[in-house]
């Protein structure tokens, strides 16, 4: 019903247009990513940005795309106008990144735009002016290359209300950068710059061969910084009809937010629940309480599968089968994250100079006597220098100390050198125990250091679970059952996963058609709040089509038993035992961090002391 004394009415189109961009254009960022969207759209493979007081003032998009012919010019600024689909058929397969047919008439109503375009190399184009007025633009020739031009400015200058809104140019161009950058990211074959006030910020050359590792890395570091690179790990997953491929931040390189975290389906940016719940529970045993992963991946799967048309924004999407994809991500990084230590993928960095020869290992001491620890893996011990290599040394120093003024070119080293690097295992081999607390080794790169309570926890705790894998999980039953009150289609859930609840150790009856009675649980979970871990699993069942929810409550038990299994700070070890404790590491998953997700050990190569020491200077 109306209020009295008003009638119904038809909106202007102007009115129409402004309301329809409150949808679209939130600010200069958003207005970006709808014209970077287009000129992707037309085939460009080069596209030039250029922006003044954070895209407030001017926005200029140009691309060297197909162009817009004359006859449909008119149209391009028109609602509901669009060549990208015609048919529900389209809709449902829609590949392209923006096909309703709104971003240029929602622009063009709160700002001032102008559209040059040309379809051919001929030079000749033609142009068409909105100021936020009704849609009657006049097309009128313009010279122009093949491609689309199009310049909004004074954004909201017919909006004050909006306009007021916005943030600092600072802020703004933070926003409108970041939108470049992830489009950047999702085509890799294009062509990018990027001005701000005149100044040239982005230079970005296409990957001409999706196969040449160093042009894309070098189009990666130059969007996500050189230290992105050297502190992820590379990933690249198949399956039937689906693939995953790109880099994963390793743990120790989270971050306070999650600012750095890019997701593209088919090439669109995405932010989905499904997949960061995948995303999360990959990192959940290895991620220190509070962080953000950082990632930047592209899945592709077949169109039809995939519904992009589920938010205005276009930043959510639907899978048909969800689940499968969900696990799929999942698996694909819990594996890529555990697989392999770092320290065994690092050794030689791309873009470094080539690893100078290495001192052998130092020989072993003669510890105090010391208690051993049983560790299941005893490492073969690095050679001894012989009798006459080290008498030589001391000699050698005995003269130094005698003759300050001897050049050190006369120097005999102490030790071999012949030794090959490549017989030198990941973490290396132990030289010493500092405070009780860290094992000093040396590798192939310089020295490792390494938190052997922290190592040592992680090693037990992936055994313990390694453990409660391979054997069925033990049901306690519950002195006073619990009844826990649920929605009907909860209810119906637990019915048909009873076979995997009770595979879990849980037993759920139902007594109605909104109410269960828990009557039993796994042992491990003794005394603690079941009844809110089952409606949690129950939920994220329906949700996700899995649930990781128990399995990360056992978790969290084998974690405390690990912990409290685990050799303490303060403990001795010989060189044998922390040699032992090194390989485990080595063939232990995720033993680049402890259960709390902190670091077991750090490198410092020889480069690293040279700087601290000055040398070379």
């Amino acid at each position: 019903m109306t209020e009295a004394g008003q009638r119904i009415q038809v909106l202007t189109p102007r009115l129409a247009n402004q309301i329809a961009a409150g949808e679209v254009v939130e600010r200069p960022a958003s207005v970006l990513k709808e014209l970077l969207e287009n000129a992707l759209d037309a085939g460009a493979g080069q596209i030039d940005v250029e922006v003044e007081a954070g895209g407030v003032k001017l926005l200029r998009v140009r691309d060297n795309g197909r162009g817009i012919t004359e006859d449909d010019l008119p149209l391009a600024l028109a609602r509901h106008a669009t060549s990208k689909i015609a048919t529900l058929d389209d809709l449902e397969g829609v590949a392209s990144l923006g096909f309703r047919g709104e971003a240029l008439a929602s622009i063009s109503s709160v700002s001032r735009l102008e559209l040059i375009t040309s379809t051919n190399a001929s030079g000749k184009g033609w142009r068409v002016i909105a100021e936020g007025r009704d849609m009657q633009p006049q097309v009128t020739p313009a010279p122009h290359p093949q491609g689309t031009s199009l310049v909004v400015r004074d954004l909201f200058f017919n909006t004050p209300a909006r306009r007021k809104f916005l943030r600092t140019e600072r802020t703004e161009f933070s926003h409108l950068e970041e939108v470049f950058r992830r489009l950047a990211l999702s085509r890799q074959d294009v062509a990018f710059t990027l001005k701000h006030q005149g100044k040239q910020l982005h230079q970005l050359q296409p990957v001409t061969d999706p196969e040449d590792q160093q042009q894309l890395t070098r189009r990666i570091g130059q969007l996500l910084g050189k230290d992105f690179l050297e502190q992820s790990l590379q990933v690249e997953a198949v399956a039937s009809g689906i693939s995953l491929r790109g880099w994963v931040g390793l743990p120790v390189y989270a971050r306070a937010q999650a600012d750095r975290q890019y997701f593209f389906v088919n090439g669109r940016v995405v932010r989905d629940r499904l997949v960061a719940h995948a995303i999360r529970q990959a990192y959940q045993d290895v991620l220190y309480s509070g962080r953000h992963p950082v990632f930047v991946l592209w899945l592709d799967v077949d169109p039809t599968i995939v519904d992009v048309n589920v938010h205005p924004t276009k930043h959510e999407v639907r899978f048909r089968d969800g689940r499968w994809v969900h696990d799929f991500i999942f698996s694909s990084l819990h594996k890529r994250l555990g697989s392999a230590l770092l320290g065994a993928e690092k050794q030689q960095p791309a873009n470094t100079e080539p690893l100078r020869e290495q001192p052998a290992p130092l020989p072993e001491t003669s510890p105090v006597e010391q208690s051993s620890l049983n560790w299941q893996q005893q490492s073969s011990r690095p050679p001894r220098p012989d009798a006459s290599r080290i008498a030589e040394s001391l000699a050698f120093y005995e003269q130094l100390a005698a003759d300050p003024d001897r050049p050190p070119m006369e120097a005999t080293p102490a030790f071999s050198t012949t030794q090959a690097t490549s017989e030198v295992p990941p973490l290396g081999y132990a030289l010493a125990q500092l405070q009780g607390i860290y094992i000093l080794a040396q590798n192939a790169q310089g020295l490792v250091v390494v938190d052997m309570h922290a190592a040592h926890e992680r090693i037990t705790y992936e055994r313990l679970k390694q453990d409660w894998v391979k054997r069925p999980l033990t049901s306690q039953p519950l002195l006073v059952p619990e009844t826990l009150s649920l929605d009907e289609d909860l209810v119906e859930l637990a019915g048909q996963q009873e076979a995997l609840l009770s595979d879990l150790g849980i037993q759920l009856e139902a007594l109605g058609p909104q109410e269960v009675v828990l009557r039993s649980v796994p042992v491990l979970l003794q005394g603690a709040r079941t009844t809110d871990l089952v409606l949690t699993l129950l939920q994220e069942l329906q949700r996700f089509g899995s649930s990781r929810s128990l399995e990360a409550s056992i978790h969290e038990v084998l974690a405390s038993i690990a912990c409290h299994g685990s050799v303490r700070a303060g403990r001795q070890l010989n060189l044998p035992e922390m040699n032992a404790l090194l390989r485990d590491m080595e063939s232990t998953e995720r033993s680049d961090q402890c259960n709390h997700g902190r670091p077991t050990w750090f490198q410092l190569s020889m480069q690293d002391l040279d700087k601290m020491f000055l040398r070379g200077r």
